[in-house]
C-alpha cells in the first residue's frame, strides 16, 4: 500500500481526557507531560485508491511499546469501510474530497455513514519546505505499531513503512468537528504542529507473536 499527500494537524489534550478513550491496558503516551489527538488526511492505494481521514492519538501498552489508536477513521470507499469495520476499526463512510493548486491542497470530508452524518472536516495548508522534523514532530509521526480494542481486550498490530519525508506546511483555513465527534472538546487554539509529507510505501503487519 501507498500512503501520498499527507497532512498532520495535532493539538495537545490533557493526558486524563484522553485516557478514557484508550483500549484496556494501554495509557496515553506523552510527550513532555501533554498529550496530543492529530487529525490527519491522505491518498491511499491499496487495491484501488480512495481517501481517507482519520483522528488519532497515542498510547503505550506496559510492556513500553508505543503505538497509535485511531478515534476514527473516514473512507470514501464503501467496501473498504465494510471489510475494515468486520476487524473493528472504526471506519466510517464519507465524502471525501482533495483538491491540489501547486503548493496549497484542501481536502474535505463529510460523514455518510454510520453517524453522526454530516460530521466532517475541511481544511487547506500551504506546503512549505522539507524539514528533519523537530523531537515533538517525530514523536507526533514516527508510529510503527497500532493499539486497538476488540470487544474487552486489546489487539495490536506493526505499522510496517519507511520514515515520512516532512514538510512544513501552513495552515490556511479549518472548519472541523471530526474531533468533537470522538467525544474529545473542540480544539481551542489553533493546531501545535502542521506538517505535510509526499508520502510513503508500507503495509500492516500481523499482530506479533511477542
Amino acid at each position: 500500500m501507498a500512503f501520498t499527500d499527507v497532512a498532520f494537524l495535532h493539538w495537545p489534550y490533557p493526558a486524563n481526557e484522553i485516557e478514557p478513550l484508550l483500549p484496556p491496558d494501554v495509557t496515553p503516551d506523552t510527550f513532555a507531560g501533554t498529550a496530543y489527538v492529530g487529525l490527519v488526511a491522505f491518498r491511499m492505494r491499496c487495491y484501488g485508491e480512495f481517501l481517507e481521514f482519520n483522528v488519532r492519538t497515542y498510547s503505550v501498552d506496559s510492556r513500553g511499546r508505543r503505538g497509535v489508536v485511531f478515534l476514527t477513521m473516514e473512507a470514501d470507499r464503501l467496501p473498504w469501510v465494510l471489510a475494515a469495520r468486520g476487524a473493528r476499526l472504526p471506519y466510517r463512510w464519507s465524502r471525501i474530497s482533495l483538491a491540489r493548486d501547486r503548493h496549497e491542497i484542501d481536502y474535505r470530508s463529510t460523514r455518510r455513514w454510520p453517524g453522526p452524518a454530516g460530521a466532517g472536516t475541511r481544511f487547506r495548508l500551504r506546503v512549505g519546505a522539507p524539514t528533519p522534523g523537530s523531537p515533538l514532530e517525530h514523536f507526533l509521526t514516527a508510529r510503527w505499531r497500532l493499539h486497538h480494542r476488540v470487544n474487552a481486550a486489546t489487539a495490536t498490530a506493526q505499522l510496517v513503512h519507511d520514515a515520512w519525508p516532512l514538510h512544513a506546511a501552513e495552515l490556511l483555513d479549518l472548519d472541523d468537528d471530526l474531533v468533537a465527534a470522538t467525544g474529545l472538546a473542540t480544539p481551542a487554539e489553533p493546531p501545535a504542529s502542521v506538517l505535510y509529507s509526499p508520502g510513503v510505501r508500507g503495509r500492516m503487519g500481523l499482530p506479533p507473536s511477542s
